[in-house]
């Protein structure tokens, strides 16, 4: 299996195709994911930024990297943010060479320190992530886990 992992800002013709396969999967608007890519090939900075894992001409997995993924904490930024692998190519290890990519890729553009929030236990600190602390996403009604690790 070959797969390629690509950046929307060196993809700025797969942005309205990869807004819509995020809004497939998490069901946000696919216009705050239409806006959050165009702003990112717009400007010159690490943030925003997103991902897509690409075999054969299909998206099978794909990340963003945004200010802030809708919580409490506004401090703890910048926010890796919907990551998804598709079930079938899940347990491949694809998560984790998207997360090292991402977290790479930050690193060359003076990003030190990512953080994200989940209610998963156990995935991510298997990448090399950090439980650092609860926190509250938008209009929910329990906390999540926020994770931090150092590019």
């Amino acid at each position: 299996m070959t797969h390629r992992i690509i950046r929307i800002t060196d993809n700025p013709e797969l942005i309205d195709t990869l807004a819509g396969w995020f809004n497939s999967k998490w069901g946000i608007p696919k216009e705050a994911y239409l806006d959050s890519m165009n702003e990112a090939t717009a400007r010159d900075s690490a943030v925003p930024e997103w991902y897509a894992v690409i075999d054969n001409g299909d998206i099978i997995g794909g990340a963003g990297v945004i200010e802030n993924d809708f919580h409490d904490r506004p401090d703890l930024s910048p926010n890796v943010c919907a990551l998804y692998v598709i079930p079938k190519r899940r347990g491949q290890g694809i998560a984790g060479e998207l997360l090292a990519k991402i977290s790479a890729d930050m690193n060359k553009r003076g990003v030190k320190t990512l953080y994200l929030v989940t209610d998963h236990t156990s995935f991510y600190e298997r990448y090399g992530w950090e439980y650092l602390t609860d926190v509250r996403s938008d209009g929910e009604d329990h906390d999540s886990r926020m994770y931090v690790k150092n590019t």
